[in-house]
């Protein structure tokens, strides 16, 4: 099984309030789930490092016409936002599972979506 982990999730894991582990598999992110964690504002130098050793154990995969064609797709008939549209194109074409507790994207027809419960 893979896993696309989208943002809120990688967030979630490093804050430790995913009430379980994440499944045992194989996991990727979207290098836009990269850029908007590594430049997130206000990002300590442990939480940096900690960012740095995740990325160096999934795989971080870069755009392509396929995940363009499938970004640009979305975008058009959903009116997604561009780094959402991405991370969504970018598990179609891996045929993988996007981890997200992002609603809005559950309902994406030919996008497998899974929420992840966490501690409040």
């Amino acid at each position: 099984m893979k896993y696309v982990l989208d943002t809120n999730i990688v967030i979630y894991l490093q804050k430790g309030v995913l009430l379980e582990p994440l499944p045992v598999a194989q996991y990727a992110i979207s290098v836009i789930t990269e850029m908007e964690l590594r430049s997130y504002p206000g990002i300590t130098a442990s939480q940096e490092l900690w960012l740095k050793r995740l990325i160096s154990d999934v795989q971080v995969i870069s755009l392509n016409d396929s995940i363009k064609e499938q970004t640009i797709k979305l975008r058009k008939e959903r009116s997604l936002k561009l780094p959402d549209a991405i991370v969504c194109a970018t598990a179609i074409n891996e045929q993988a599972i996007l981890l997200t507790n992002d609603k809005k994207l559950h309902a994406l027809d030919g996008l497998q979506c899974q929420a992840l419960d966490v501690r409040t």
